[in-house]
């Protein structure tokens, strides 16, 4: 990391009386508790990186979009629960689906980044990277708008070797990036890096908002959403987002993408166990849950939470 690096104090003002969605009332069991981030990453299934060896780019064009209806379902699901979110889009899928993206604003959500074409930030030089986030940026703010403040690096792929991105994203007009996931895994990861929202450049700079972890054991535990939230029975997950919420008093980012409450999505042939189970492992249960975690925490969007914007 860098010298200069400032983490920032625990965020006490996140406990506030104000419920999941804009206009909703207060109270004492309420002001208690802390709010958390909501996050989805828009993208496709046949864009995840782990199929990258086995889905050529040039053939997303034609295969079957589900991305849409996905996210109609997750828009009423949020609706039902009251929550506002925020949606990491890709500039591909907004290109594609310039009215679904405005059913996401027009449903109080935030709009942020999430590149362009889901390559992933490691992947870049700094003309590409810069390319990428400014393309995406523009054409996201086009489209939706408002000015776009977050982005989020496919596959969580900014870390020590390339925490260059950041000062890209500043210098592109970005607020915060939440692009650093603070665990040891095959694919990405941070394991060194703060566990709540911090200033990689000092206070100047961007602020970085890592996925949620939980510290047992002298490691961090990942707790924020994706396959291990569909791995784990979903006590286990409300557990530990509950440890960061009432032992550390920090709000828990959590996230998952649209194909993740798609059972019916089509399987990809070739690809390797590992692979075929992280991405398809309890996808029929994907859907409930989520409507449970609208129940059991307080929700809210990134820039609200983190920028305090209203």
């Amino acid at each position: 990391m860098h010298d200069n690096m400032t983490t920032l104090a625990p965020n006490r003002s996140n406990a506030t009386g104000a419920r999941n969605g804009p206009g909703a009332g207060t109270g004492t069991a309420t002001a208690a508790r802390i709010r958390n981030a909501m996050t989805i990453d828009v993208e496709d299934y046949f864009q995840v990186s782990a199929f990258a060896p086995h889905i050529a780019r040039d053939t997303w064009p034609d295969r079957e979009c589900r991305v849409e209806a996905n996210i109609d379902r997750i828009l009423a699901i949020l609706a039902d629960g009251n929550v506002v979110a925020t949606f990491f889009t890709l500039g591909w899928i907004a290109e594609r689906y310039p009215a679904m993206v405005r059913r996401i604003v027009a449903g109080g959500h935030e709009l942020a980044s999430h590149g362009y074409g889901h390559l992933r930030a490691s992947d870049q030089d700094r003309a590409e990277f810069s390319d990428d986030i400014t393309r995406s940026k523009a054409l996201l703010e086009d489209i939706g708008g408002h000015a776009v403040l977050g982005y989020r690096a496919p596959s969580f792929s900014i870390g020590a070797r390339n925490l260059w991105t950041l000062d890209s994203l500043l210098e592109a007009g970005y607020r915060y990036s939440s692009s650093i996931y603070p665990i040891q895994h095959d694919h990405y990861g941070m394991p060194d890096a703060p566990r709540f929202a911090f200033y990689p450049n000092g206070e100047q700079g961007l602020l970085e908002i890592p996925i949620t972890t939980v510290r047992l054991m002298e490691r961090n535990l990942p707790a924020g959403g994706g396959g291990y939230f569909r791995l784990l029975p979903y006590a286990a997950s409300r557990w530990l987002m509950r440890q960061v919420n009432n032992t550390d008093r920090q709000s828990a980012i959590f996230y998952f993408h649209p194909w993740e409450i798609d059972p019916g999505q089509p399987r990809q042939p070739g690809v390797g166990m590992k692979t075929r189970f992280r991405h398809y492992v309890n996808l029929a249960r994907m859907e409930g849950r989520i409507k449970a975690l609208t129940r059991d925490f307080e929700w809210d969007r990134m820039d609200r939470i983190f920028l305090g914007h209203a």
